[in-house]
C-alpha cells in the first residue's frame, strides 16, 4: 500500500517519537543498572523506573514493528507481535500504577494504619509486587493467545466455500469479548492508579487544613513535594487515557489503520508517551543528577 504525503509526515513524526520513547529507556536502565552495580541497592522507586525502563523498550519496538509490518503487509500473521505487545503493555499499566502507589504511600500525610504499614514495608513490597505484575501480566496474555489462535480458525473457515455468516457473526462476538476481557483486566490498574490520585489529592487538602492552624516553617517543603508529586501524576494520568484511546480503537474496523489520522493519532499518543518517560526520568534524583552532570557538561564544551 502506498502511503499518501499526510500519512508519510504523521509516519515521520511517529518514527521520531519511538526514538525518542527507546533512547529515555535505554538511558534510564543503564543509568539505574551503573546505580545499582556501585551501591548494590536501589530505592523502591527506582526499582520501578527500571523495570518501566526495560517494559517500555521492548513494547515500543514491538509497537513499530507491528504498525509498519500491519500498514504495508496487512496480509501477514503478527500475532507474534500482537501477544508481545500486549503483555508489555499490561506490564507497564500494572508498573505506572505501582508507581502511583508508592508515591502516594511516601508522600501522603495520613496516620491510618494501613497506610503507616506500607511505609514501613515498602522497601520489601516493591520486589514482591514487582514479580506479582509480572506474573499478572502474563496470566493476562494467555487469553490473548487463545483469541488469536480462535481468530486464525475463523479466517481458515471463512475460505472455505461454504455460507459463513453465521461463521462471521462467531467470530465478531468471539474477537469483541476477549477485547473487552482485555480492557477489564487494564482497567483494575487503571482504578488503582486513580485510587492512589484521589488519595493524594486528599492528603494534601488535610495538610492545607492543618496548615491553617499550625504555620510551620517546614510545610513549605513539604507542600512543595506534594505538588511535585501531584504533577507527576497528572502526567501519567494522561498516559492513561491515551493508552485506553488506542485500544479503544481496535474495536472500530481495522480499516482505520490505513487512514492518515490513524498515524496522526499515534503520533499525539507517543508524544504522551514521551513526555510520560521524562517526568519518570525527572522524578528520580538519580537521573535527574545524571542529567544536570550531562548538561553541565554540554554547556562547558
Amino acid at each position: 500500500m502506498i502511503p499518501c504525503q499526510l500519512s508519510i509526515f504523521f509516519m515521520i513524526i511517529y518514527l521520531l517519537e519511538s526514538a525518542t520513547i527507546i533512547v529515555q529507556s535505554s538511558l534510564i536502565v543503564a543509568v539505574l543498572s551503573r546505580e545499582w552495580l556501585q551501591v548494590k541497592r536501589l530505592s523502591p522507586v527506582d526499582m520501578i523506573l527500571i523495570s518501566l525502563g526495560f517494559c517500555r523498550f521492548f513494547l515500543q519496538w514491538s509497537s513499530v514493528l507491528f504498525n509498519f509490518c500491519f500498514y504495508f503487509y496487512p496480509n501477514i500473521e503478527l500475532w507474534h507481535l500482537s501477544i508481545i505487545w500486549e503483555f508489555t503493555n499490561t506490564l507497564t499499566f500494572w508498573l505506572t500504577s505501582l508507581h502511583a502507589v508508592v508515591y502516594c504511600v511516601k508522600v501522603s500525610s495520613f496516620t491510618h494504619p494501613i497506610f503507616l504499614w506500607l511505609r514501613w514495608r515498602i522497601l520489601r513490597l516493591v520486589s514482591r509486587l514487582l514479580l506479582g505484575s509480572l506474573l499478572i501480566s502474563c496470566v493476562t496474555v494467555i487469553p490473548s493467545a487463545i483469541r488469536q489462535h480462535i481468530e486464525n480458525q475463523f479466517i481458515s473457515m471463512m475460505r472455505l466455500p461454504r455460507n459463513d455468516t453465521m461463521t462471521e457473526r462467531l467470530h465478531t462476538f468471539v474477537h469483541n469479548f476477549f477485547i473487552a476481557q482485555h480492557l477489564v483486566m487494564l482497567f483494575i490498574p487503571f482504578l488503582l492508579f486513580l485510587a492512589s490520585t484521589v488519595f493524594l489529592i486528599a492528603s494534601l487538602c488535610q495538610h492545607l487544613g492543618q496548615m491553617q492552624h499550625h504555620g510551620t516553617g517546614h510545610s513549605n517543603s513539604s507542600l512543595k513535594a506534594y505538588f511535585i508529586a501531584l504533577r507527576y501524576l497528572s502526567f501519567f494520568l494522561i498516559f492513561f487515557t491515551s493508552y485506553f484511546l488506542t485500544i479503544l480503537v481496535s474495536f472500530i474496523s481495522s480499516k482505520l489503520n490505513k487512514r492518515s489520522w490513524f498515524w496522526a493519532l499515534e503520533s499525539i499518543i507517543y508524544a504522551t508517551v514521551s513526555i510520560h518517560s521524562t517526568s519518570l526520568m525527572l522524578s528520580s534524583p538519580t537521573l535527574k543528577k545524571v542529567l544536570k552532570v550531562r548538561c553541565w557538561g554540554l554547556e562547558a564544551a
